[in-house]
């Protein structure tokens, strides 16, 4: 939609010094956010306007303040607990520098604020600024606001719009840096949110530019208050208190102010405690939150800001009331329960910890550190979110922004969506462009998004292309990183005498960024099938067998049949692609072999974030669903386990949690997929889509006594549950109405009806 579509007559206002010819210069970080504030970029103002209506009139509000807002309607608070509006590439700017992205959108928030009105006058109030339109690392511009009211009586329409003669002010926001710390100043503050709040004295709102982008609506869930922890008082030392709310989360402790006029109160806030009960400060991040006083009692929280925590610390009087739980309302649709503790350790805190990196509308690597939406983490865990949760419209909107970041010069897929520069590789992370439209396919039928991404692949593959050479892709984007895995752990290989040391890998890059294109190939194939594009088939088929043997050629050991020492999954990497089948000779075979033994041997994984996903899955797929299932359970450094029993209630970066500086990283989570598709044995068969066919086959079933689960697909429920009784094993299975399915167990297939069937082995 184009703007007149949801603002008619309204204009872009903000404060005088961010008008038009006035606003700041933009400066930029590099990766991270740079210490140093811009003053009109953290500045946070009030804008108040006026419109009339009259009893028993009906109106909607279309809105829109940059970075975040919150809006206030004859007082009333319509988005408490939300960070509005979502993220996205807002506008273009000169950032990538030599890229042309493919496309710029904002969301616009929509409210029926009929309930709110009042006959004769009403005030529309905004509070605005910070968020990701003023992010330090890639600022668009400074905070401005739009709005239109659209009011209706007996066929009648008025609009009220923002304009000059809105008044504007500022707020009680003092300081403000996104990933960090928001600041409060109540002295002298009114309630400017207020009907009948007297804004004479202000000044009169000043115009500022238009956004040069598309103006949207989405169906994406946006933040929202999900729960209310208590907190427990863990250590006092004095006016210094620290409390625990029991878990790793995002969102923030609402805090009652007791404090005096001018009394300062400040609250820091961790992932983790020391053994004495007091925050430690090495999992602090640098997150804060301060009020200095005006004597008044009251209850506050951040207003454009969340934390990634587990324990805070108050310096000063005043105290906590609860934490409020805050993320993308996005609806759990599974269930699994089983008899080992660690599956459903993996489960549950997957969920948990993937829904903390749920925000205004993307992914993210973490919920504190960085917020961005790397679609490395993004694109490997999308199987995971779209099997577990009714993430349907969140992954959809997410791939609009991998969409938009796509350099229509080159073809290049950024690092995060929406684009923010940050670190990465062209494979695990650009292959997003491939691997989420076609999850969403798998898990919908839906070839709509297939069609509308498959020229945008096309140009992927283009761009790996003219970064090869001897057909391996070798280099990405002139002075970006260009990583293949990451985060493996510290894993001594005594057969080769090497050490995978802190963030470097064994696994040469290359090796890894063309399996990831050999990968998008295979995929592609299969799309250009499905929607017409034949024709693109023969040239797919020979870049594919071009990759494939580029990796035989420069990995594979002919001595002991093994690529790249079948260290850190290598071996998984080329057995995904197929590379032993092609070559199916006694020799070739044995790289499965040596992968299965070594594993065995190993007992443990010594794997980064896209290779844990690969190992798990090839051995699932293959014969070896106990050795998968083995490693999930494992009882070492480099598991999940290691992490429940050290009490983590969310994944860590890395498998070694003392080198993790996030205790909430969602990208080991991959796997949790295949506790259903493998575990519970809940896949799809071949060649199909929407859940139309099915195939129910559980595996392992000898590690376990008990296992259940379920998810809610686009056709219906679909539910596995076994139990061992008296030597044997009693399975029950529902099946949608509209899915044919499959029980294969023991060698037997057996046709399964709609609903519940029971068997018995």
């Amino acid at each position: 939609m184009k703007q007149t579509d949801f603002f008619k007559t309204a204009r872009w206002v903000g404060a005088e010094e961010c008008s038009i010819g006035k606003a700041a210069p933009i400066r930029r970080g590099k990766y991270f956010p740079i210490e140093t504030e811009l003053t009109s970029m953290s500045a946070a103002y009030v804008l108040r306007g006026r419109f009339k209506a009259e009893a028993g009139a009906r109106a909607s509000l279309n809105v829109l303040g940059l970075g975040f807002f919150k809006c206030y309607v004859n007082g009333t608070l319509l988005n408490p607990d939300t960070f509005l509006p979502l993220s996205s590439d807002f506008e273009a700017t000169n950032d990538p520098v030599g890229e042309v992205l493919s496309g710029h959108r904002v969301y616009v928030p929509q409210f029926d604020i009929t309930p709110y009105l009042h006959e004769g006058e009403n005030v529309i109030a905004l509070l605005f600024g910070g968020g990701w339109y003023t992010h330090l690392c890639r600022p668009f511009g400074s905070p401005k606001a739009i709005y239109a009211v659209t009011v209706t009586k007996d066929g009648r329409e008025s609009v009220f719009v923002s304009d000059e003669e809105c008044r504007i002010g500022k707020s009680f926001i003092s300081g403000y840096n996104f990933t960090k710390s928001e600041a409060h100043d109540y002295r002298g503050w009114k309630n400017a949110f207020a009907k009948d709040f007297d804004d004479s004295a202000w000044e009169k709102a000043s115009l500022c530019a238009p956004l040069e982008t598309e103006y949207m609506t989405t169906d994406c869930p946006s933040d929202a208050l999900i729960c209310r922890l208590p907190v427990k008082e863990t250590h006092r030392d004095g006016a210094r208190v620290t409390y625990d709310c029991g878990r790793n989360t995002t969102g923030y402790p609402a805090i009652e102010i007791l404090a005096k006029e001018g009394e300062k109160i400040e609250i820091y806030f961790s992932e983790a405690l020391l053994p004495d009960g007091q925050i430690d400060r090495s999992h602090a991040h640098g997150q804060s939150f301060t009020v200095i006083s005006d004597g008044e009692r009251r209850t506050v929280t951040p207003a454009l800001l969340w934390y990634g925590f587990r324990a805070f610390e108050i310096i000063g009087n005043a105290r906590p009331t609860e934490v409020r739980e805050i993320h993308a309302d996005v609806k759990i649709n599974s269930t699994f329960d089983s008899d080992n503790e660690t599956i459903n350790w993996i489960y549950n805190t997957f969920l948990h910890t993937m829904l903390c990196n749920m925000h205004t509308g993307h992914p993210s690597d973490c919920p504190h550190i960085e917020r961005r939406g790397y679609t490395g983490d993004g694109q490997l865990t999308a199987n995971a979110v779209l099997t577990t949760m009714d993430a349907r419209a969140f992954y959809a909107k997410w791939l609009a922004d991998i969409g938009d970041g796509q350099d229509t010069l080159s073809g290049h897929i950024q690092y995060t969506a929406p684009y923010i520069r940050s670190g990465g590789g062209p494979g695990g992370w650009g292959a997003a462009i491939v691997e989420v439209p076609y999850r969403l396919y798998k898990h919908t039928g839906d070839l709509s998004y297939l069609k509308k991404y498959y020229g945008a692949m096309k140009e992927y593959v283009r761009y790996l292309e003219d970064h090869s050479e001897f057909s391996l892709v070798t280099s990405d984007k002139a002075g970006e990183w260009c990583l293949g895995d990451w985060c493996g752990p510290n894993v001594l290989y005594p057969e080769c005498d090497i050490t995978a040391h802190n963030q470097q890998m064994i696994l040469p890059a290359p090796y890894v960024n063309t399996y990831f294109m050999a990968k998008s190939l295979m995929q592609m194939k299969e799309i250009a099938a499905l929607i017409g594009e034949e024709e693109d088939i023969p040239d797919l088929e020979k870049k594919l067998d071009e990759r494939k043997r580029a990796i035989r050629a420069a990995y594979f050991n002919t001595f002991d049949d093994n690529f790249v020492m079948n260290a850190q999954g290598a071996n998984a990497f080329a057995l995904d692609l197929g590379l032993d089948r092609e070559n199916d000779t006694k020799d070739s075979r044995r790289t499965y072999g040596n992968l299965v033994r070594y594993y065995e041997r190993l007992g443990h994984y010594d794997t980064g974030i896209f290779a844990t996903d690969v190992l798990t899955r090839v051995l699932f797929e293959r014969t070896d669903a106990e050795l998968a299932a083995r490693l999930l359970m494992q009882d070492g450094d480099q598991g999940y386990e290691h992490w429940r029993k050290n009490g983590a209630t969310t994944f860590h970066e890395y498998w070694d949690s003392s080198r993790s500086r996030s205790h909430n990283h969602p990208m080991f989570g991959a796997p949790v997929a295949y506790i259903f598709e493998h575990l519970l044995g809940i896949r799809q068969k071949d060649g199909t889509a929407g859940f139309e066919s099915l195939v129910i086959e559980p595996k392992a079933t000898a590690l376990f006594g008990r296992m259940a689960g379920s998810i809610e697909t686009v056709r219906g429920k679909i539910a596995v549950a076994y139990e061992k009784k008296d030597g044997k094993t009693v399975f029950t299975v529902t099946v949608p109405e509209t899915s044919e399915a499959i029980f294969r167990y023991a060698g037997k297939d057996t046709p399964l009806i709609a609903g519940e069937n029971c068997l018995m082995f």
